[in-house]
Parts: C-alpha cells; sequence; structure tokens
C-alpha cells in the first residue's frame, strides 16, 4: 500500500472549533426520553426521575449542546403542554411518529437535566412554526427566560422555576421543507414565518441566536433554491441555517457507506456557497454559519424488528444497533464537521440516547456504550481548538455513489498549550494504511498516545448481552522523529494520535 501524506503547519488553520460542534439531539421519540434519561423508579433514578447511570456516560461523552424537543415531534409541540405539576398534564396524540405523548417529562425537567449535566450543556429549543406560529413563539420566550413580573414569567416561577431558563440558541421549525412535516410549507411560505418569528422575538431579546430551517437533506429536489429563498427573507435575522443527513450502508455496498462523508463535505460546502451567494446578492458583508443539527448513521430502510402499535407509549423504534464499520464512518463524519469548523458552528449527533445513539438503556437495567460512543468522546475531549488545513496525499479506491474516494480521511486540532491530536479514518477493508505526516513550525516531540477503534469483525458490536464487546485499543510503534509522525492504520479503522 503507498503510503498517505500530509503535512500541518500553524500558519495554515481552518478555524477555531466551536465546542457547540460536539452536540446532540433529544426528541420526543421512541425510548430517548422515556426509559432512556427519564425513568422514575430506575435504580439509578433521583429525586427528578432522571437516570444518573445515563447522566454519567452522557457527561463521559462530553455533550455540550442539546437540541429539544424535536426533530419532527415539534411540529405538532403544543409548549404548555410540558410545563407545570407533571400529573395535570395533558396527553396528546403526536402524529410525528404515532406515539402517545405523556407529557411526563417536558420543559423544566429538560432544563433539569441540562443543568445536572454541568455548565457545557446548552439548551437549544426548536420552536413550532408547523402548527403553530409567532404568538406561541413568543409566549414560550416569555414564559422561558423572562425574569418575572409577567403572566408567563409568573407561570414559571409558580411551577417551580424562579431561575429563568436562558435560553439564547432557537431553531426556527424543523425540516418544514418535507411533505412529512406537520404544517409543511413552501420556501416562500416558510421564510415568511420564520422572518416574522425572528423580528419579533429579537424584540424582546436582540441578542438571541436563531436557526433558519435548511433542506432536510441535499437529495430534497428543491436543495439549494429552498435555502436561498428562505434566506432572501430571514439573512439579516438569522445567525445559522441547518443542514441535516443520515446515511447507511445499502445492497453491501460497503465502500460508498465508507465515503459517506464526501457527500457530507459536498453538502456543506455547496450550503456555504448558497449562503454566500445571497449575502453577495444582498451586498451584506455578514456571514451565516451552519448549524448541521442532525447527523448520523441511521439504517431507515430496516424493518424494525419490534413489534409497534399505533398510538403506542415510548415504542421501540429507531433503535439501530452501530458496528465497527458503522462507527468508522460515524468517525469519518466528525472529521468532515470539523474540517469545516470555520462554518459549521454547531452541530448535534442524532440522537443522545436508545434512537440511533451512541448510549443504550434497557428499561430497569443497564446502560451501555455504543461503537459510535468512542470517537465522539475523543473528539470532544481533544478536538478543541485551532483546526489545522489537512490537505491529503492518498491512494484512492473507487465507489459506485462517489467516485474516487481517498482512503485517508483526516484532519486535526491544535490546542491551545500547542498540543495536537490528529482524527484519521482508514476506509480499507482489507490493508494497513502507512501514514507519514511532515510537522513544520510546531514544537513537538512526542507521541503521547495512539488509540485505534477497530476490529477483526467489522460488524462486531455491543450489546446488552456483551456491552463491552468493542472499544479502543492502544497502537505501538507510532514515532515522532526529526519532525516525521510515521504510523500505520489498521483496516477499517478510526485513530487519534495525541502529539505533545
Amino acid at each position: 500500500m503507498r503510503t498517505a501524506r500530509f503535512t500541518l503547519d500553524p500558519a495554515f488553520t481552518i478555524g477555531e472549533v466551536n465546542p457547540r460542534l460536539f452536540g446532540s439531539f433529544v426528541e420526543h421519540l421512541g425510548r430517548c426520553v422515556y426509559t432512556g434519561i427519564f425513568e422514575p423508579g430506575h435504580p439509578t433514578a433521583d429525586a427528578e426521575g432522571l437516570r444518573q447511570d445515563v447522566l454519567d456516560l452522557v457527561r463521559e461523552l462530553g455533550v455540550t449542546t442539546i437540541r429539544y424537543p424535536g426533530g419532527n415531534f415539534v411540529s405538532g409541540y403544543k409548549w404548555e403542554d410540558s410545563v407545570g405539576p407533571a400529573e395535570d398534564r395533558p396527553r396528546r396524540l403526536d402524529l410525528a411518529w404515532r406515539s402517545t405523548e405523556t407529557n411526563r417529562f417536558g420543559l423544566s425537567e429538560y432544563i433539569a437535566f441540562l443543568r445536572k449535566l454541568g455548565p457545557q450543556a446548552e439548551p437549544m429549543m426548536a420552536i413550532n412554526l408547523g402548527t403553530r406560529g409567532v404568538a406561541e413563539a413568543l409566549e414560550l420566550q416569555e414564559y422561558a427566560n423572562h425574569p418575572s413580573g409577567t403572566a408567563l414569567s409568573d407561570l414559571r416561577i409558580a411551577h417551580g422555576d424562579k431561575t429563568p431558563f436562558g435560553i439564547s440558541l432557537w431553531c426556527l421549525g424543523n425540516e418544514m421543507d418535507g411533505p412529512w412535516q406537520t404544517g409543511h410549507k413552501t420556501a416562500e411560505e416558510y421564510g415568511r414565518i420564520a422572518a416574522e418569528t425572528a423580528r419579533a422575538m429579537r424584540q424582546i431579546d436582540p441578542g438571541l441566536e436563531l436557526v433558519a430551517c435548511g433542506s432536510s437533506g441535499q437529495s430534497m429536489e428543491t436543495f439549494a433554491e429552498w435555502e436561498a429563498t428562505v434566506l432572501q427573507e430571514t439573512y439579516d435575522l438569522v445567525d445559522h441555517i441547518s443542514l441535516h443527513a443520515y446515511y447507511e450502508e445499502t445492497d453491501g455496498d460497503r465502500d460508498s457507506f465508507l465515503a459517506s462523508a464526501v457527500d457530507t463535505e459536498s453538502f456543506i460546502e455547496n450550503v456555504v456557497a448558497t449562503c454566500d451567494h445571497v449575502g453577495a446578492r444582498l451586498k451584506s458583508k455578514k456571514k451565516i454559519n451552519l448549524s448541521f443539527d442532525e447527523w448520523n448513521v441511521w439504517y431507515q430502510s430496516r424493518p424494525n424488528p419490534h413489534p409497534v402499535e399505533d398510538w403506542q407509549e415510548t415504542p421501540r423504534i429507531l433503535e439501530d444497533v452501530y458496528t465497527v464499520t458503522d462507527a468508522v464512518v460515524f468517525g469519518s463524519l466528525l472529521i468532515a464537521l470539523l474540517r469545516h469548523a470555520d462554518r459549521v458552528t454547531v452541530a448535534c449527533l442524532a440522537q443522545l440516547v436508545n434512537v440511533i445513539a451512541p448510549i443504550m438503556t434497557e428499561p430497569g437495567g443497564a446502560a451501555w456504550r455504543q461503537t459510535t460512543f468512542f470517537p465522539f468522546a475523543q473528539a470532544s475531549k481533544h478536538g478543541r481548538g485551532q483546526v489545522l488545513d489537512v490537505r491529503v496525499d492518498s491512494p484512492t479506491y473507487g465507489t459506485k455513489k462517489h467516485g474516487e474516494a481517498d482512503l485517508l480521511h483526516a484532519t486535526a486540532v491544535r490546542a491551545e498549550d500547542g498540543s495536537v491530536t490528529v482524527f484519521a479514518v482508514n476506509r480499507s477493508q482489507t490493508e494497513t494504511l502507512p501514514l507519514e505526516v511532515a510537522l513544520n513550525g510546531l514544537d513537538l516531540t512526542s507521541v503521547v498516545e495512539h488509540s485505534a477503534l477497530a476490529d477483526a469483525d467489522p460488524d462486531a458490536r455491543n450489546t446488552l448481552a456483551d456491552p463491552e464487546r468493542v472499544a479502543p485499543h492502544g497502537i505501538d510503534g507510532t514515532a515522532l522523529q526529526d519532525g516525521t509522525l510515521t504510523a500505520e492504520l489498521e483496516p477499517l479503522s478510526w485513530n487519534m494520535i495525541r502529539l505533545a
């Protein structure tokens, strides 16, 4: 195998990593909330019904911003149903997932969950612009954020939350371009209501950060035209536009699946180009940033192995069990986000627990890490600082969906103390990939750690019966000498190499 190479130089950077890049997503969907993060009566549950075993794993995962309460769920969401005494909250039909929502977990419980995670956990609240509009958004904002002295802020206090929730990051709806969305709108219709809502919310608090809905995927027929139309209405009123992308292996085409991040990077670059085109047309110096607030591996084409009935409470749906291969692709998606940290300033792994998630739980029982847990935790912990410009010279391979793709997908982040972490994926299913990295102008003398996630069985996974089957392992032989890093990347592997 030909050696893959790239050069690192502190003079050539992409941008600073925003901590929000390591966000996640909690939706009222399946068992994400109920028996996921919230299960009164569980042996580890605290007084508020939050599972402490899950809280511990979420802290270990390193999640920052958490988007809530949807997702498709939000387009039928009545925020008033989710506040006040839990026993008085109404049961509702959730049209998005054909489930029954009990509202036992609501806005106050969400904020309590974040506060127990720690100060790094920031709320990202989605607003219903499917079946509701400006008035309801303002009422939610007043209830959540106003200190006191008004009907809705005093109602929050009466409900037991004296301290305002301090929500500064808001999503103006969800996937409004999708025909599946309750209250689906054309770009013109959505652009107008998003602009009206943004303008009104800023009358209360000009410092809010607002996310407009972009396309639900690059494959949407209205892609790019949707963004251009929406931004024409909202450009001066919003800070971010959203992107959503999910990937799965189909028809046994693992080569294309492993190169999924080629599509991710294309998606990002095309949205940036569209945003900047609208800005140029409006003669604006402002830059719209990207909120990649749904991303993951998701096997949408697979049948659900669990029996589910319409209007069931907490059905077992979307509970994908991830393999080593999935984790390598997942890590590559993380690399794609980091490689565009100059414009991707928010990202939310969808979702956090049980539903296409890095953490799984059993009702009344254990919680464990999926294979995808490990790349995220490593990137969140060590991927903070300046992203260095990585341009690889790599062997390539052919794919049906993405054409010729590099076997090496990589990025590097330089921390404030000068240390550097390289994140790299070897997409070859069969061959070790030699790696050589030239270090220019970096005062680095040693390899602190080379950790890899790989396995002789690419379909190995962690389960309730065997929760520790897959975990990262150390790699020997990685060396730093005379300003050059040399390493061997195992076949089908996610790698983290720390240098100091």
